[in-house]
Order: C-alpha cells, then structure tokens, then sequence
C-alpha cells in the first residue's frame, strides 16, 4: 500500500484556501491513501466557537476529494456536534465509508483541555488489508492507550507539533514503531501558525524494527506499507506475546 502524507503550510483559520492548496499539492500525487495533518483546514486553534465545523464542512472535502483521486484520506479537524467541541480525526474511505477519532490526549499545556472535550473510544480502521490506529498529536506521549493487543498494523499520528519539541516527536514515533511491531507514520505540519509557533519538516514512517521507510519529496512522505513483510518481522520476533495485560478506564 502506498501512503502519502502532506506537510502542509496550513493557512491560519482559512478552510477555503487550505482546501485549495491541498488539492493544488495532490493534483498530481497517486497513492492508495493520503494523510494530512492535525486541524488541516485551520491550524491548532484554540477559538473553537469561531473555526469548528458545523456543517461538516472539513468532511465533506475529505469525501470530494477522496472520490476523485480514489483514494482514503485522514486528517483532523476541528468540528461542533450537540454543543461540544472535538478535535476529530476523519479517515474516510473512496467507497464512501467513514470513520472518526476524536482526541483522547487534550494539550493542556495550551489550555487544549479546556475548549474541546476528549474522546473516549479507541478507533482502529481497516482499508486495504491493513488495520489502522488513529491517533493525533499529543496522544503519542501516551504509550498505554496506543498499546497494540494484536488488533493493528500500522499507526497513523498526525500533528501541530513545533520545532522546539521535535526531538521527542522524531524520538517518541519511532519507539512506538518497536514497541507495538507496527508501522508508524507520524505526519507534521510546516511552516508558522496564528500563535508564531515555527513546525519544521518532521513526518516520517518506520518500521517495526525502528529502520525509517519513508522517502520525501518537496513537501511530501510516502512510503509502502508492506503487511507480508511486517507479518514475516512478527512471526520471527514473536515480542507481543510477552507484552503486560491491563485495561484501560476511560
């Protein structure tokens, strides 16, 4: 499966212009799915009564633009429904098939936890042979909620996170690729946003064994995600079996 990520410059609090440059970017750009990053149609913005979807606005670009490239696309988005804000990450599917996540891990450091409320479900995706985790941002600092129990394949992280912290995005993504014997692919914005936050170019996919796969181009990270060769990598290193048990209270 062949898998593109965007690093989008996303345009602070501008759904109309993001969509354009986005399909501006992949007007050219063949792949089984694309990926683009956290709140891609407005930037992490804490004004959520000003910037949430309320007419599924973000959705149904993601439907458009998947039906005319073929092709599953995730990302997330700000969005309002019965009165509560979420930070919802769509993967929606070229058949028509949708599916969400909305954030579990509020940012409470920029006061994320005080606007939008938390998910509660963890959300696992299949699409072409392949199940997929979604996660977004912050999550990735949580190992026990992306804990693999035998149920995926490959985690799917996208992100606003800036370049002063990038050491422990880059160094956090590829430990939750060993841990879990998954793919990760870890998908970050550029550029600057509303708050003078700089992101520089950070997306990368790994392997089970930590080895990175993607390859970068411009302003995009693709890589084929192999399942026999993963399934091969596990069979071998059979590490999952001695993992701890434990549930999770939500």
């Amino acid at each position: 499966m062949k898998v593109v990520g965007l690093n989008l410059d996303i345009i602070w609090k501008n759904k109309t212009e993001n969509f354009e440059t986005i399909e501006r970017e992949l007007q050219n750009q063949e792949a089984d799915l694309f990926i683009l990053p956290e709140m891609f149609s407005t930037g992490f913005c804490m004004d959520a009564s000003e910037v949430s979807d309320r007419h599924e606005e973000s959705l149904g670009f993601l439907k458009k633009i998947s039906k005319e490239k073929n092709a599953a696309f995730c990302g997330s988005t700000p969005v309002e429904q019965y009165g509560k804000f979420y930070n919802r990450m769509y993967f929606v599917q070229p058949g028509g098939e949708i599916s969400f996540y909305n954030k579990r891990h509020l940012f409470s450091f920029s006061g994320e936890d005080k606007v939008y409320t938390p998910g509660k479900n963890r959300i696992i995706v299949e699409y072409k042979g392949i199940r997929f985790l979604l996660q977004v941002c912050y999550d990735l600092r949580f190992p026990v909620f992306a804990r693999n129990n035998d149920d995926y394949d490959a985690i799917l992280y996208v992100a606003n996170w800036p370049e002063k912290r990038v050491e422990a995005w880059e160094h956090l993504l590829k430990a939750r690729a060993i841990e879990n014997l998954s793919f990760v692919f870890g998908l970050n914005r550029i550029g600057t946003d509303g708050n003078k936050l700089f992101y520089q170019e950070s997306s990368h996919c790994f392997f089970a064994d930590g080895k990175e796969i993607s390859q970068k181009s411009g302003n995009f990270v693709s890589a084929e995600l192999n399942r026999e060769e993963l399934d091969d990598f596990r069979n071998h290193f059979q590490f999952l079996n001695d993992r701890d048990s434990f549930s999770i209270q939500l």
